[in-house]
């Protein structure tokens, strides 16, 4: 029996909103699984990449294999390490986060490729003995091994939302490997205990550092009576001391790459190039300054610009230095297999290799970097332009200051400790500004009120530090357990 023409219009309608709500249904579904088949997609096409480029070649198959694992190891170091350079920038509202995703993918791929260097040390060079590999084909399944256990760790890390050392997590992929091989006595204890320290050191200077200059900024221009004309003062000043900070700092780890460069003439054209950028600064600042009102707020957008530009350079320098832990191993791997030469403590990167790396990055930082920008910019304290901008100094300042003092430092240590630094420092001065009110108007601030004052999150700092003390100790473990699968299969 035929339903009434209204009657079918209703079953048509119900049947529609229930294909609607099953095509919501599956897009809300396939949503978390985008960006890890755009990961697969590049990871499998790193594979053919390789496999059309050797192709017959001996040795292809272990070269393919490596390939894929350091397109792996790239994708994770996007996903992780770059968010320490824009969190900060994010977190004070100077970028957007899609802004933020476009500069670090441009820069950090030009700084891979343009700055990255024809030529790395072997990432087991004063790590492990060269005895440790004896054979080409330990060394290579020992490369292999470390590579895959410091993209697991990463990847694990990125998935708890823990910021931690990629330099650390690969130094501690190769340790594993070489006591795996060789035994306790394969490792050189002396260079791990200097690389303990920078645990320590790394955070604690950037901190200090990143403190300071909030400090300075608050003394100088936030308190001031005529904020803009302090402004008008200041302002260049730090402009200068940013642009020759990071003039230095990509002359060390940026174009010493390209063109030999010790740390005096790294100096000498920071604080020329720091020199010229006060000099040019300052009809600009005067200028942008005009009819701003004289409080706090209107200091934010003198920052803003200064602060993108520092997050850009950080993420060219990032790239510049950070893509040989990916690719390092990978061409250690490539020269061993065409070599059959195991102990060069240098190897060339051929142009592939480095595409690899810097493209991994990229696609790392924009499928799975929000987590963890969004953790460092606004989860570990409240950012603005100001204390932002503290921690982008910060991070150029301390490589100088431990490069002079000879102090081993990981950046990703340096941001995210300058990122607790400035909150730490803004938890003492809200805490002696109370006491003064306080004081003066003759009140006492109770134990209760100081407390609902912390500005720092507790939970991440401690989440942070033990991710940091055990990433070397997990790498390698997971490092140890795959080299010795690795050989039980080959």
């Amino acid at each position: 029996m035929a339903l009434p023409p209204q009657n079918q219009w209703k079953t048509l309608d119900k049947d529609l909103g229930r294909i609607d709500r099953l095509e919501e249904a599956t897009h809300f579904v396939a949503r978390p699984l985008v960006a890890p088949g755009i990961a697969l997609a590049f990871v499998a096409l790193t594979g053919i990449g390789a496999a059309i480029f050797f192709g017959a070649q001996p040795g292809a198959l272990v070269v393919i294999a490596a390939a894929v694992i350091g397109a792996y190891m790239a994708l994770n170091i996007g996903a992780n390490d770059v968010a320490n350079n824009m969190g900060p920038a994010v977190g004070a509202n100077a970028l957007t986060l899609g802004g933020a995703l476009l500069i670090a993918a441009v820069f950090e791929t030009a700084g891979a490729l343009i700055a990255g260097g024809d030529v790395v040390k072997t990432i087991s060079a004063g790590i492990v003995a060269p005895g440790a590999f004896e054979h080409t084909a330990t060394f290579i399944w020992a490369m292999m091994a470390a590579l895959l256990a410091a993209a697991l760790w990463l990847n694990l890390a990125t998935w708890f939302g823990a910021p931690v050392s990629t330099t650390h997590s690969i130094v501690g992929g190769v340790v594993g490997a070489g006591i795996a091989a060789g035994g306790m006595d394969a490792v050189n204890w002396v260079a791990m205990g200097r690389i303990a320290l920078s645990w320590v050191i790394s955070p604690v200077l950037g901190g200090l550092i990143a403190a300071l200059f909030l400090a300075l900024i608050k003394a100088r221009i936030m308190y001031a009576e005529d904020k803009i004309a302090a402004a008008r003062r200041w302002v260049p000043v730090l402009i200068g001391i940013m642009a020759g900070a990071f003039a230095a700092y990509l002359a060390l780890k940026g174009l010493s790459k390209v063109v030999k460069i010790d740390l005096a003439s790294a100096v000498t054209i920071g604080f020329s190039v720091g020199v010229v950028a006060w000099g040019v600064m300052v009809p600009v600042i005067r200028r942008q300054s005009e009819a701003m009102e004289n409080r706090k707020k209107s200091l934010k957008r003198l920052f803003a610009v200064p602060l993108v530009v520092s997050a850009a350079l950080l993420s060219f320098a990032h790239g510049a230095n950070d893509v040989a832990n990916a690719v390092g191993p990978l061409a250690a791997i490539v020269h061993a297999v065409g070599e059959g030469d195991a102990g060069a403590s240098v190897v060339a990167i051929p142009i592939w290799v480095m595409t690899i790396g810097a493209g991994g990055i990229s696609f790392g930082l924009v499928l799975f970097g929000p987590k963890l920008i969004r953790i460092v910019g606004n989860e570990i304290t409240k950012l603005n332009p100001m204390r932002a901008y503290c921690v982008a100094l910060s991070a150029a300042v301390t490589v100088i200051v431990a490069s002079w003092l000879g102090l081993p430092v990981s950046s990703t240590h340096i941001a995210v400790g300058a990122v607790f630094g400035v909150g730490f420092f803004r938890e003492w001065h809200a805490e002696r500004r109370a006491r003064a009110l306080g004081l003066v108007k003759g009140k006492v601030v109770p134990p209760e009120e100081r407390r609902r004052r912390k500005l720092v999150r507790r939970s991440h700092l401690i989440a942070v530090a033990a991710a940091w003390v055990i990433t070397v100790p997990a790498s390698a473990a997971l490092s140890a357990l795959v080299f010795a699968v690795l050989r039980v299969i080959a």
